[in-house]
């Protein structure tokens, strides 16, 4: 089987731990255009979390929400402020429309996804 560098083993897909959490709370960065400061239930901790969706989301939007995180990415620093985790979200070819990856019923905070 050729393998193309997108190709990824079973293996490495199953280092990835994907997490429910719910947004307790979500402003907009103070020094970022872009971002937005979500503190998220992991169930077990609460956690901070940046993402790339301002103007895709009014933080009030996502207070309250189930979304998917991974749990397990190292934390990084962005503008200032520290990221402990990354949440899902499908967007379009131009990054124009963005959609938060969200669990169909609601789910207990840290409830794994497989």
């Amino acid at each position: 089987m050729d393998e193309s560098p997108n190709v990824i083993q079973y293996d490495d897909f199953a280092k990835v731990d994907l997490r429910v959490a719910t947004v307790k709370s979500c402003e907009t960065h103070p020094n970022a255009d872009k971002l937005l400061v979500l503190q998220v239930d992991l169930g077990t901790e609460q956690r901070q979390i940046l993402a790339g969706l301002r103007g895709a989301y009014e933080p009030d939007e996502l207070v309250g929400r189930q979304i998917v995180v991974v749990a397990n990415l190292a934390p990084r620093q962005m503008r200032g402020l520290e990221s402990q985790g990354m949440l899902l979200a499908a967007s379009d070819d131009e990054r124009a429309v963005f959609g938060v990856l969200s669990p169909q019923r609601p789910m207990p905070p840290g409830a794994k996804v497989t």
